[in-house]
């Protein structure tokens, strides 16, 4: 991994106390970052967004055509992209599309930055001391399965004693998730 877990931690809880914010859309407005809509499908392959930056302009795009639910993970995502991969320019911006084999690397560290901006140590926890299965956890938490994995692994290295995640994510899932629209497919992949 480029970044460890604690850089990327240290990044999320510095934007979340910076802007005061956990809204990923609204802190991509503080920071200047336009956030685009624009319809891109609602197969498995569709693209679901991209971080572009180029000529000193930032901007993430994202599928117009996903669930609000869904698009609130894609805008984390892609900050992500944003905060950490911020001096990749150009086409490697294009990740969604699978133009480079490194670019998975750069995808785990955005899924990891995603699902520790997104969910808090103690909503997890709390979760799972009300004896919740982890889909149920992630259902009640409104992400997909695969974002509470990542979050998992965050909470392992904070010393955590959870049990592993019953799934592995790969660090392209978002590449084939589906959602199409319909927060029933989002919280029950």
């Amino acid at each position: 991994m480029n970044y460890s877990f604690e850089h990327i931690c240290k990044e999320s809880a510095k934007l979340k106390s910076l802007y005061r914010e956990t809204d990923p859309f609204k802190i991509c407005d503080d920071m200047g970052i336009k956030v685009l809509f624009a319809p891109m499908g609602t197969s498995a392959d569709s693209c679901k967004g991209f971080f572009l930056n180029q000529n000193r302009i930032k901007s993430i795009t994202i599928n117009s055509d996903l669930s609000p639910e869904f698009q609130r993970i894609i805008c984390a995502h892609e900050l992500g992209h944003c905060v950490l991969h911020k001096n990749k320019t150009g086409i490697k911006a294009f990740h969604d599309f699978g133009l480079f084999d490194s670019i998975s690397e750069y995808e785990y560290e955005a899924n990891i930055f995603a699902a520790e901006f997104l969910l808090e140590d103690s909503d997890v926890i709390e979760r799972l001391n009300d004896d919740l299965s982890f889909f149920q956890a992630a259902a009640e938490l409104c992400v997909p399965a695969e974002i509470l994995d990542f979050k998992f692994r965050t909470m392992k290295w904070k010393g955590y004693k959870i049990t592993d995640a019953p799934m592995y994510s790969s660090r392209t899932w978002l590449k084939s998730a589906k959602d199409g629209g319909n927060t029933d497919n989002l919280f029950n992949m």
